[in-house]
């Protein structure tokens, strides 16, 4: 009785260890009938190395050898584009700074040099009335106020030193003078026996510029050819009026006010 017992305990763990053994005992890969891998006991399939906790996988270069250059030249391109658009917003905003500057320059120039026509004009009046004064003095009347004569002598040529300090200069053509449109204006015109057609042959009023601009036309007179025998000797001697319009000057100041 005792020896049955003591070999059933023995059977049952016999039993027990043969029962765990195919779990325990990881799995070999054995090559089956077709030709395939299959797994043989005893042998642990291959999976690959084991990534430790916290380390970086594999760089994008190891899985995608070629996405890595093609996004780089993407960015390289887009920063290209990029950098070429700013370039050109600079270039055209230095362009602009650029005229606006010269605009500036050129207004300040035009300013500083026609910034008085206005003033000027009116000025010529008091010229004008000097110089007619002058014009009716005779030497009676110069020895009975000779210093008054005087006076107005050296106002007229004190306003003339003002202009010229302004850039004024006055127009007066000699007679003989070849008529020039852009500085004279024909009041009339003669035929005048020994004077070239075309030439001016009196000045009725003198002209002025202002920094090379014309601020008034001469008013002058100017010779045209004689009329011809067969005429009858037809032409008028004082000389036929010419619309002011016809021969006047091209351009005039501007003011700049």
């Amino acid at each position: 009785m005792s020896d049955e017992n003591a070999r059933k305990p023995a059977e049952d763990s016999k039993a027990a260890g043969a029962a765990r053994r195919p779990q325990d005992t990881p799995a070999e890969p054995a090559e089956s009938a077709g030709g395939g891998v299959g797994v043989r006991p005893g042998v642990a399939p291959e999976i690959g190395p084991e990534v430790e906790p916290g380390a970086s996988g594999p760089s994008i270069d190891e899985l995608m050898p070629g996405l890595a250059g093609q996004v780089e030249a993407e960015r390289a391109a887009r920063l290209e584009a990029e950098a070429a658009e700013l370039r050109d917003k600079l270039l055209r905003a230095l362009a602009e700074t650029e005229n606006v500057r010269r605009r500036a320059e050129r207004d300040r120039k035009d300013a500083e040099a026609f910034g008085g026509t206005r003033l000027a004009r009116d000025l010529l009046q008091v010229y004008d009335n000097l110089d007619r004064a002058l014009a009716h003095v005779d030497d009676g009347l110069r020895d009975q106020a000779q210093s008054f004569i005087e006076g107005v002598e050296l106002t007229r040529r004190e306003l003339l030193n003002a202009f010229s300090k302004h850039r004024i200069e006055q127009v007066t053509p000699a007679a003989g003078e070849k008529f020039d449109p852009n500085l004279h204006q024909a009041m009339f015109e003669a035929p005048i026996p020994g004077a070239e057609p075309g030439t001016v042959i009196e000045v009725m009023q003198a002209g002025f510029t202002i920094a090379g601009r014309l601020l008034r036309p001469a008013l002058v007179g100017v010779a045209k050819a004689a009329p011809a025998a067969a005429d009858g000797g037809g032409g008028s001697a004082g000389g036929d009026a010419v619309g002011t319009g016809a021969q006047g000057p091209a351009r005039q100041a501007d003011g700049a006010d």
